[in-house]
């Protein structure tokens, strides 16, 4: 049957470019293993051809530092546009202003109910195995956003979460702690990256954005919500996919996956426009399919819904994002 194929031909024919490239090239030959390795091969031949790439992140890739080598992708340009969570927005920023005053703690599958409440009154946030310093980030970062809030409400102003994000950088008011060529969102801001952000208010600083409007502070609808990002996507993908296709990688699952790989649809279906499917589709998710969960649902579930075509190269590696996708990125970007 033809989609069998001989263990031979799984090895594959191109000559490694670099050490990451050449492990990955002469070890990851089945499974998981094999599925990243096809990933990222694909990955590198689209975009190395002219077409584009979308990467969506979800989680908390930005506190897990996936800035370290999404930045360089972005600054070599093997990726050309991003939908991340309100949290991803935040968080790369956040670490930015306060990476030395971050905590890693080793043993965290062991800490019980007293040891959180000792981590909270101590004003930090647990994720994972990673301590956020509340004040020396959060804080540093929203005193810095208020004012640019505040200026946009009293101007009658209404911008999208990441063109706020922008004006800071632009404005030049953070103290950087932590490498700026580690900062994805700072690298987006330099490339002038598009960046869409839906359900931003579930997020620190959109939070603090709608207790603001509780307590008058903001007497305005100052942010563009997701459906203005859904008709900003819309028009980005009608003029990006018209040459070699765009491509979509996915980190995680949730709502910056959910929300973006829509607009394919929404195109074709609720507008009647003739637009290309997407032309790649790769995700990493520890999530298996189940009785209607989105997350681990497989790839060609995708093609009843307009969202792909029977034909675009799939892939959907199940293993931990901040094992993989750092791989794929160094494999893309080595020479």
């Amino acid at each position: 049957m033809p989609f069998f194929r001989s263990v031979k031909q799984v090895r594959p024919a191109q000559k490694p470019r670099g050490s990451v490239s050449q492990f990955i090239t002469e070890n990851f030959r089945h499974f998981n293993a094999r599925e990243l390795r096809e990933a990222a091969e694909a990955y590198k031949r689209l975009v190395d051809s002219g077409g584009k790439m979308f990467v969506t992140v979800a989680g908390a890739m930005s506190t897990g530092e996936l800035g370290i080598s999404l930045a360089k992708m972005i600054r070599e340009e093997k990726v050309h546009a991003i939908c991340c969570t309100g949290a991803n927005l935040e968080e790369d920023i956040f670490n930015l202003v306060a990476h030395s005053k971050y905590k890693v703690i080793a043993g965290y599958r062991q800490l019980d109910n007293d040891d959180e409440k000792s981590i909270h009154d101590a004003d930090m946030s647990r994720v994972t195995d990673t301590l956020i310093p509340d004040k020396a980030a959060m804080d540093t970062v929203s005193k810095a956003i208020f004012d640019i809030w505040k200026r946009a409400d009293k101007e009658g102003e209404r911008s999208f979460p990441h063109e706020y994000v922008y004006q800071l950088f632009h404005e030049k008011t953070l103290d950087f702690d932590a490498d700026p060529e580690d900062s994805w969102v700072l690298a987006a801001h330099q490339k002038n990256l598009p960046l869409f952000v839906p359900g931003w208010e579930d997020s620190t600083l959109g939070n603090m954005l709608a207790g603001m409007r509780i307590k008058g502070e903001i007497t305005k609808p100052i942010v563009k919500d997701g459906i203005d990002y859904m008709m900003a996507l819309a028009k980005w993908y009608e003029a990006e996919s018209g040459g070699k296709g765009v491509g979509f990688f996915q980190i995680g699952g949730g709502i910056s996956g959910d929300f973006s790989i829509c607009v394919v649809p929404l195109l074709k279906l609720d507008l009647k426009k003739t637009v290309p499917f997407w032309a790649y589709f790769c995700q990493i998710s520890d999530s298996l399919a189940s009785y209607g969960g989105y997350s681990g649902a497989p790839p060609n579930e995708k093609i009843t819904w307009a969202k792909i075509d029977k034909s675009t190269p799939t892939f959907m590696i199940q293993s931990d994002a901040s094992i993989v996708a750092p791989l794929i990125f160094a494999y893309v970007l080595e020479e």
